[in-house]
């Protein structure tokens, strides 16, 4: 265990885990409370259609909003988290998720709407650099593919929670109850997290490691070339899918929510499953984790150009939680492939450009997405996604052949 306890008050280092395990479940932890607040955004956007008269596209444009906040502020913060630790920068970003996501809750109109949730997003910039870092600070490295993807389940049951308790309450009390409950899910999380956690002493990099660094490794360009496709898939599943089940499958709401749910559930047991499989079944770990991805990427545009054949609600359903796995599910994997790639120092600004890459994808496809859904209808919007898996696809294979032609 590298995060060290000097200099902390005796009762404070007692309330920390003793094992890998147990910082593996407070990163979790905190992962959970941080997606609970951004992805009900996700999952209100049936309700703000109607409260605000928005068109498909302008759903699209708040989704766009929320992911430009994210992605303006996700390589800075990753910097900060590289030179001055972790630990405080999650305790403030969670902090200003809860409170955005309680704002919400008044804003009275479209514009506001989309400054607030662009906030919104600015905060959950620390998530991904900062849990990332956190893992491998605290964890061994044998148990590193498993334990990313645990944490990286904290995004799929943050959404989950999200994609089910939003419309739930929608239907009995309004949905702004639940943007009240994530706001004291928050502020819980921030209390936990800030006992146990040693926010001082944090690991941290003076050596001047910044993504201008990475980008000089075309293993890493091509990496997180990939990535743009494979964020295009999945932020715009989990924009479009209560949307899709709702409207094109004529679900109700509440069904729609379950189906987003069950891809999230099923996006967890992919992330858990595929880390499990990286650490226990091959020697190496940077072509078990390209091999994993190439097999996710694939995977993804075959069920992608399936959905359009899907008819009935039950149908939806099984699709979306096989598709889950894959297109939900790849992340963590993804992000244990840049840490085999990169020195570990610069960890934080490396998973923040992988990062920046899924949030460019997300920036240009929910829109274009329900602008081909306005235009040409949900057929050709989803065809559009198999083709972005399929190229992401390429880009892996590529790594992989380049990686067998250096060995020889």
């Amino acid at each position: 265990m590298t995060i060290p306890t000097e200099s902390v008050p005796d009762f404070a280092v007692n309330l920390r885990p003793r094992s890998w395990k147990g910082y593996t479940a407070l990163i979790l932890a905190w992962q959970v409370a941080a997606s609970v607040c951004f992805y009900a955004i996700y999952a209100v956007t049936p309700f703000i259609r109607v409260q605000f008269g928005m068109s498909t596209t302008a759903v699209g444009f708040v989704l766009t909003a929320l992911m430009l906040g994210y992605t303006v502020c996700v390589v800075p913060v990753g910097r900060l988290i590289d030179r001055y630790g972790e630990g405080r920068v999650l305790v403030v970003g969670l902090i200003g998720l809860g409170t955005t996501t309680v704002l919400v809750v008044v804003v009275p109109s479209y514009p506001v709407l989309l400054a607030v949730v662009a906030v919104l997003g600015a905060f959950y910039a620390t998530a991904i650099p900062g849990t990332n870092k956190a893992v491998f600070n605290a964890i061994p490295e044998e148990r590193l593919n498993v334990s990313m993807g645990v944490k990286q389940m904290g995004v799929t049951a943050g959404s989950g929670l999200s994609s089910l308790l939003v419309p739930l309450s929608a239907s009995h009390v309004g949905w702004e109850i639940a943007f009240l409950g994530a706001g004291v899910v928050a502020a819980a999380g921030t209390v936990g997290f800030r006992a146990c956690y040693d926010t001082a002493g944090s690991n941290t990099d003076d050596s001047g490691t910044s993504l201008r660094t990475h980008l000089g490794d075309s293993e890493y360009v091509v990496l997180v070339a990939a990535g743009f496709f494979l964020g295009a898939g999945l932020f715009t599943t989990v924009g479009y899918t209560i949307l899709y089940v709702n409207d094109g499958i004529g679900a109700s709401p509440v069904f729609a929510g379950i189906t987003l749910a069950a891809a999230q559930a099923t996006g967890s047991v992919g992330r858990i499953g595929f880390g499990w499989i990286a650490d226990n079944s091959f020697n190496t770990v940077t072509p078990a984790t390209l091999s994993l991805l190439a097999l996710q990427a694939g995977l993804s545009a075959v069920l992608f150009a399936a959905i359009p054949f899907v008819e009935t609600p039950l149908a939806a359903l099984l699709l979306f939680a096989l598709l889950g796995a894959f297109i939900l599910g790849f992340t963590g994997i993804y992000y244990s492939c840049i840490g085999s790639i990169v020195p570990r120092d610069g960890i934080g600004s490396a998973t923040a450009g992988g990062q920046l890459a899924l949030n460019s994808g997300a920036l240009v496809a929910p829109p274009t997405f329900g602008y081909l859904v306005d235009g040409r209808g949900y057929d050709t919007a989803w065809t559009l996604l198999a083709c972005a898996a399929f190229i992401a696809l390429v880009l892996i294979l590529f790594l992989l052949a380049r990686r067998r032609v250096d060995r020889r």
